[in-house]
């Protein structure tokens, strides 16, 4: 028998020896389904890339806020087939959507290179 992590916090099911049919736990719990993996969102949320960055001078356009300056945290997600840019003053709580900055993208390998395209096009701490 092999034994196939889940998504809850801990959790573990127990597959069939042909590795298809979940099967209850030794305490009886029965197994929690398995996601589409196709489909399915990282736990915790959207898959997501950070950088510190300085913008330069014209600062970054948010949909929020208008634009914002200085230092600044950019966070790239995806999700549901979608990139969205975010930025933060850095070690605030709030992030806002960066103006223009959603695109659509396939699959999940391609977030780091979006994320790099980004930093790079907004870091511009020499002005």
């Amino acid at each position: 028998m092999s034994e196939r992590v889940g998504t809850g916090a801990g959790s573990a099911a127990a597959t069939s020896e042909n590795g298809t049919s979940p099967v209850p736990a030794a305490d009886g719990t029965p197994p929690a389904p398995a996601p589409d993996t196709a489909t399915a969102e990282p736990v915790g949320g959207p898959e997501t890339r950070t950088a510190d960055i300085v913008p330069g001078p014209g600062g970054v356009m948010t949909d929020e806020v208008g634009v914002v300056t200085g230092e600044l945290t950019l966070r790239t997600e995806f999700a549901a087939g979608q990139v969205t840019l975010r930025v933060q003053y850095r070690e605030a709580d709030e992030w806002y959507s960066v103006t223009g900055g959603r695109v659509a993208l396939p699959d999940v390998s391609g977030l780091d290179a979006v994320h790099g395209v980004a930093v790079a096009l907004l870091h511009r701490p020499e002005g």
